[in-house]
């Protein structure tokens, strides 16, 4: 564990990631903060044990870190009446199970999210853990041959795209997730290989939202893209939180890879995301 006068860091078993305690998020000052955005850049992805955030503390938080994309959304197969989701055919549900695979967030949309702000308020029994993986690592670890072919490629994202495995959407009102990502726009094409605005560092920018490369064939583009999801999502490049309610998370997504595990989904797991906005000088994509 590494210390300073403002929190406790220790490093995780990965390339990446850290545990941050003796700090209460909702009583940090601006040397805290600045200390803390300084900790998330070098580490991608904090993880704040005990800290039971309310939505509006979770909020201000993730206001901190730039301008949100949106302020909170419930992850969770618990209704409204305290009920379990169990059909596959309920939108929340093919959500969650996407959610499995690996990804970034917003890709899909013409600017993607800078970050995420994560905490449990109710977890399984086993299960449901959340992994990350860090792409930049993964990028440093190529060898020559695939950075020369990937230098100048670049795949389309869809939130459709990768949803459609998991049963159609109807565009209805009464989709939980109507006009977000789904609907009415033209994929964005993004490069495989990121540069991050603030450090500067290259990534393998790739995930369940990307498909369909200009210039290869259907199959050739898929195997490229999984061989890269696959290369990047091995061991020390990825760590699994176990969550206990309370912890609070926040991770650079535009640099991190993440998914949800697995869990017995008769069991409840409820989640609250706040997704911080990216910058559009740096993030923004357009149809080609």
């Amino acid at each position: 564990m590494t210390s300073s006068k403002l929190f406790n860091v220790e490093p995780v078993d990965a390339t990446f990631g850290a545990v941050v305690t003796g700090l209460k998020l909702t009583h940090m000052g601006e040397a805290e903060f600045t200390a803390l955005y300084d900790t998330w850049l070098e580490y991608a992805l904090l993880i704040f044990p005990g800290q039971h955030l309310s939505n509006d503390e979770q909020i201000a938080l993730a206001k901190r870190f730039g301008d949100l994309e949106f302020e909170l959304t419930e992850l969770s197969n618990v209704k409204e009446d305290g009920s379990i989701r169990t059909d596959d055919s309920d939108d929340m549900v093919k959500i969650l199970k996407g959610n499995m695979g690996w990804h970034c967030d917003s890709t899909y949309m013409p600017v993607q999210a800078k970050g995420a702000v994560f905490t449990a308020h109710v977890v399984p029994s086993e299960g449901g853990q959340t992994g990350w993986a860090d792409s930049r690592a993964a990028y440093q670890e190529l060898d020559d041959a695939t950075r020369d072919r990937i230098a100048d490629l670049s795949a389309y994202h869809s939130l459709y795209y990768s949803q459609q495995k998991f049963g159609d959407f109807k565009e209805k009102d009464d989709s939980e997730y109507f006009g977000y990502g789904l609907f009415g726009q033209d994929p964005p094409l993004r490069p495989l290989v990121k540069i991050h605005p603030e450090t500067n560092q290259p990534s393998i920018a790739v995930g369940r939202h990307a498909y369909g490369i200009p210039g290869l064939d259907e199959d050739e583009s898929e195997r490229l893209l999984a061989g890269l999801v696959e290369f990047t999502c091995q061991a020390p490049r990825v760590y699994y939180h176990d969550w206990t309610v309370g912890d609070a998370v926040i991770w650079d997504n535009r640099c991190l890879m993440h998914r949800s595990g697995e869990w017995d989904m008769r069991e409840p797991r409820v989640m609250f995301h706040s997704r911080i906005a990216g910058d559009a000088k740096s993030e923004f994509a357009a149809h080609d």
